[in-house]
């Protein structure tokens, strides 16, 4: 929601508690003001705009127990590994899966 300037995705989830079956964890920052249909940048899970732990703390509040997919797009495939083993430890420690 945040990379196509669409949304808030923490308020998204009291919209749509009730419809939630899987979650995709991605990040990244909102697209810049002044350029229409631009899309922002997409960062590593926990560096971006989200605002992950309050995304996650939310879930349980809602009392989600599913999947975590983590989506990571960046190119270059050592940094996108790395990146994705970092995610995998922050939703261990914010989700107590550790």
């Amino acid at each position: 929601m945040i990379l196509y300037g669409t949304g808030d995705p923490i308020e998204a989830l009291y919209l749509l508690d009730p419809h939630i079956v899987s979650v995709h964890c991605k990040d990244g920052d909102w697209p810049p003001c002044d350029e229409p249909n631009a899309l922002g940048k997409e960062r590593a899970l926990g560096e971006g705009s989200v605002g992950i732990d309050a995304f996650i703390h939310k879930l349980k509040q809602i009392g989600y127990r599913g999947v975590l997919s983590i989506e990571r797009e960046e190119p270059i495939h050592s940094v996108r590994d790395a990146d994705i083993r970092k995610a995998v430890h922050l939703l261990k420690s914010l989700t107590g899966r550790a």
